[in-house]
C-alpha cells in the first residue's frame, strides 16, 4: 500500500512542477495542467484506498474476482494519467527547445534554463510512473503472482544475496533507473527485457539528450 501512496505523491510532484514554469509553455493557461493532474489522482487515490479496504474483508472466490477487477480497472486510469502527465510535459518541452533554438517573445535565457530542468526532473518522474505500472503487470500484479517474464531485470533478480527470491522492485527502483537513464542515456545496472520497456528507454534518453544538450549550449551562450 505504501508503494501506491509514493507513487500517487510522484504524481503531486509533477503537478507541483507544472504550476512553477516560469514561462509560459503550454497552449492552455498554466494552472491548468496541475488542476487537471490533481482532479484526476484524487478519484484514483480513492478508488485504490478503497480495494486496499476490501482486501481486508474478502471472505470468498467472488470478492477476490471484484477486487481483481477493479485493480485492472484502477491501473488502466493510472497509465492514462501518466499518458497525460507525459503529453503535457513534452509539448512544455518542445516549447522550451524552440524558445532556447530560435528564441521567445518575453522570454530570458535564465528562466529557460530552470524550465527546461524543471521539464527533465518531471520527465524522470514520469517514466518512473511508466515503468512502475508495466512492469510484470503493475505493482498489484508483482506483488501476488510472480510472472516468469519480467520487462527489466534487476540486478536483485539474478543474486545469491538472502532474500534475493522474495524481492520485488518498489517504486524507487524504477525512479533509479528512470534517473540513470536520464544521466547515461543508456541503461546502467537494470536492463530493459521487452520491447516496450525497450521503446520507453529511447524515448526518455532522446528527451533528456535533447534537454541536456540544448541547456548547456544556451548555458554557454549565457555566460560568454
Amino acid at each position: 500500500m505504501r508503494e501506491f501512496w509514493i507513487a500517487r505523491g510522484a504524481i503531486l510532484v509533477t503537478a507541483a512542477l507544472n504550476a512553477v514554469l516560469i514561462n509560459h509553455l503550454t497552449m492552455f493557461p498554466w494552472w491548468l495542467a496541475s488542476v487537471v493532474e490533481v482532479a484526476l489522482l484524487a478519484p484514483l487515490s480513492v478508488a485504490t484506498a478503497w480495494n486496499h479496504s476490501q482486501m481486508r474483508h474478502a471472505t470468498s472466490e467472488h470478492h477476490w474476482l471484484r477486487i481483481h477487477h477493479h485493480r485492472r480497472m484502477i491501473r488502466r486510469a493510472a497509465i492514462v494519467l501518466t499518458a497525460i502527465i507525459t503529453l503535457i510535459n513534452f509539448q512544455s518541452l518542445y516549447v522550451v527547445l524552440h524558445a532556447l533554438l530560435y528564441g521567445a517573445k518575453g522570454t530570458t535565457g535564465q528562466s529557460l534554463l530552470i524550465d527546461a530542468l524543471n521539464i527533465w526532473f518531471t520527465n524522470v518522474v514520469v517514466f518512473a510512473l511508466w515503468f512502475w505500472n508495466i512492469d510484470r503487470g503493475g505493482p498489484a500484479v508483482r506483488t501476488f503472482v510472480k510472472q516468469p517474464v519480467a520487462d527489466f531485470l534487476f540486478p536483485q533478480m539474478g543474486s545469491d544475496l538472502p532474500g534475493s527470491e522474495e524481492w520485488t522492485p518498489g517504486f524507487f527502483d524504477y525512479v533509479f533507473v528512470s534517473f540513470t537513464n536520464a544521466t547515461a542515456f543508456s541503461p546502467t545496472d537494470t536492463l530493459p527485457l521487452t520491447g516496450r520497456v525497450k521503446v520507453l528507454f529511447m524515448v526518455e534518453a532522446s528527451a533528456s539528450l535533447l534537454t541536456v544538450g540544448l541547456v548547456a549550449a544556451r548555458a554557454v551562450n549565457i555566460l560568454a
